[in-house]
């Protein structure tokens, strides 16, 4: 019996990309290119626990933001290919967990949780397998079709990679400045709870595609996004990943307002025919 076909989702189809056609039997020549770049992401989040481990702890956050960049790459490399997989996806899914889940859980824990034995195993549990529902639902939503945060161009809860570079903000800050307050594992254990219920919020957050900025500015904005990745985090590496934490942050209030509008909208666009 002929197998169905599946949708070419993979690595990484975005969370608001919606995927379309058919799925290819086996791994193609050109699907090695990004699924070597995910193999990569994985290795790079792995030796992220290993400086840990070494308590090279700058490195260790390096690593993980190299697998968070190599991440980014992959997909898009992929979709460009026209290399979509589900063997892609599922190793993306996998590779994400490990990078973004088991090695910040564990970085985190050896960095300061470890001080506090039992809240602060709690508290990276409790990280790791957030993060591994969210992938998991991610997953399991892939196929349907009914998903009104990806339909309006909005993600639901924090992304996995945007997760684990939130979860390591005290340690940008305490890298930076050196003030030994930011390693409290008790407050450092109250944060990583509370990154790990932004990863399987249902919350609408923005995405790329919901952050549309006017085509009289778009020059300025790649100007600044430039200045920002180029000179920024070369010269000022932590500051730049501490100011970037905070506007995400900022930013998560402006998703939930703008979502809000968007619902109105669909409400009122419903109850528009039943009115007649």
């Amino acid at each position: 019996m002929d197998e169905p076909d599946l949708p070419r989702v993979g690595p990484k189809a975005a969370e608001d990309e919606v995927p379309s056609g058919k799925s290819t039997r086996g791994l193609t020549l050109r699907a090695m290119l990004p699924n070597a770049i995910t193999a990569a992401a994985l290795c790079s989040g792995l030796t992220g626990i290993r400086f840990a481990v070494s308590g090279e702890w700058n490195f260790a956050v390096i690593a993980i933001i190299l697998a968070g960049v190599l991440d980014g790459i992959d997909g898009r490399i992929a979709r460009l290919l026209k290399a979509q997989s589900r063997f892609g996806a599922e190793l993306d899914s996998l590779a994400d967990n490990v990078s973004f889940g088991v090695a910040p859980a564990l970085i985190l824990f050896m960095w300061a949780l470890q001080d506090l034995p039992r809240v602060g195993w709690f508290a990276s549990l409790a990280f790791a397998v957030c993060m591994a529902l969210r992938l998991a639902r991610f997953n399991a939503r892939i196929d349907m079709d009914d998903q009104p945060h990806k339909s309006a161009g909005f993600l639901t809860g924090v992304p996995a990679p945007v997760g684990a570079g939130l979860a390591f903000l005290p340690v940008y800050l305490w890298l930076e400045t050196g003030i030994d307050a930011f390693r409290t594992p008790l407050y450092l254990g109250i944060w990583v709870a509370v990154i790990a219920f932004l990863l399987i919020s249902n919350i609408a957050t923005l995405s790329w595609s919901s952050i549309r900025p006017r085509r009289n500015i778009r020059l300025e904005f790649l100007a600044l996004f430039g200045i920002l990745f180029g000179g920024g985090l070369l010269l000022e590496p932590w500051w730049t990943l501490i100011a970037i934490c905070v506007v995400y942050l900022a930013l998560v209030p402006v998703g939930l307002v703008r979502y809000g509008r968007i619902k109105r909208q669909r409400r009122a666009a419903a109850a528009v025919p039943g009115d007649a």
